[in-house]
């Protein structure tokens, strides 16, 4: 049966998972402040999710919800009026007794420092920073609302588009430890958008779900691979990064699901990413 799907906060991440389910046959709605004009088989919606005055002609008959906006700013007060209000306000706007399954989109931000120990989702989460201590606030205001509720707490993300890190190796910019190594964890973010499917499908899903690729990497490994690839020097040795903690993800819940990724290794999907920009940009063959 299909689903009447809203996607509250469409950035990249959203329209990927919209991609996924309009392919599967699912009516897709999605919210944005500024919608584009040509949204193809998307619906677009113009709303901001912390007006709830904004959100009054939301369609009828939703049954599956997915939360994932993206603040403007890192602050706590627009974490806080992004995911707390704007949650609360999009389930104040739609019709509990048809909405069949949300998905808040949270993050590994929820856990704190392991000494890179294991993690799963029966870690208890003890936030070190405010967007962690807020995405967790967020994830029990809709296990308390929702019919069926599913958190999935994603690691950090990359693919298309996302060359922060690559310009910042490239500049000579980034630090790892090496004595100490700090474990990284990524997901690239059409393994991320496929996993929110998948969960969207099952017939029974858990309420937490830890979204995170096959491969823990300590961050000098991680780094130094990265920056052979793009031609810059191995990083130099420096100071974890700040109020994220060393953890191994595991993602045994998610694959025991059915769900398999597409880049099971962070250092893969680096190295495809690459060759599309490098293909993307070579100069067109004169024949």
């Amino acid at each position: 049966m299909s689903e009447r799907v809203l996607i509250a906060g469409c950035g990249d991440l959203g329209e990927r998972v919209a991609r996924s389910l309009l392919a599967r046959g699912d009516e897709v709605y999605a919210i944005r402040r500024h919608p584009p004009e040509d949204g193809g088989a998307i619906r677009w919606l113009s709303a901001d999710l912390t007006r709830p005055e904004t959100l009054i002609a939301l369609p009828r008959h939703i049954t599956q919800l997915v939360f994932a906006p993206a603040p403007d700013a890192r602050q706590q007060e627009r974490y806080r009026a992004v995911f707390l209000d704007g949650l609360r306000n999009v389930l104040n706007a739609l019709d509990a007794s048809e909405l069949r399954r949300s998905l808040l989109v949270s993050s590994s931000a929820v856990y704190g420092e392991h000494g890179g120990d294991w993690v799963d989702e029966s870690t208890p989460p003890a936030p070190l920073s405010f967007n962690g201590e807020v995405l967790w606030e967020a994830e029990r205001m809709l296990a308390a609302r929702a019919t069926e509720s599913v958190a999935l707490r994603l690691a950090g993300l990359y693919g298309p588009g996302r060359t922060q890190l690559l310009d910042r190796l490239m500049a000579a910019q980034a630090r790892a430890p090496r004595t100490a190594p700090h474990w990284a964890n990524r997901i690239h973010v059409d393994d991320a958008a496929a996993a929110i499917a998948h969960l969207l499908a099952l017939p029974h899903a858990e309420q937490v779900y830890v979204g995170v690729d096959d491969t823990p990497l300590p961050l000098h490994v991680f780094y130094d691979d990265l920056a052979a690839k793009i031609g810059a020097p191995p990083v130099p040795e420096g100071p974890a990064p700040t109020a994220v903690g060393s953890k191994r993800l595991s993602n045994a819940r998610l694959r025991a699901s059915g769900f398999s990724m597409m880049w099971p290794d962070a250092r893969d999907g680096y190295a495809q990413m690459l060759r599309s920009m490098q293909s993307s940009i070579l100069p067109a063959r004169q024949d």
